[in-house]
């Protein structure tokens, strides 16, 4: 898979290690953008979102959401489809 992945990410977040550890072992290589202590970059990442939790994902130009919506589209088959699109 050779999807573009993005993820605004906290070290102290355990929905982030969920997500990380999904993309992981699907051997998803992906940009981490930590917000800890970065508050410009958390700001970019709610003007692009319109959320302020983390993680943030995109798989291409596709705004998954969060860990959440990560694991709901691998439940439902879907994230490899999107994976291999994007």
């Amino acid at each position: 898979m050779t999807a573009t992945v993005k993820m605004y990410s906290s070290d102290w977040c355990p929905f982030c290690i969920r997500a990380k550890q999904l993309l992981d072992s699907k051997k998803v290589r992906y940009e981490e953008l930590k917000v800890d202590g970065q508050p410009a970059l958390r700001q970019k990442m709610t003007t692009e979102s319109g959320r302020t939790s983390v993680p943030q994902i995109w798989i291409g130009s596709t705004h998954v959401g969060g860990c959440d919506e990560l694991y709901a589209l691998e439940r439902s088959g879907k994230l490899n489809i999107l994976l291999d699109e994007a």
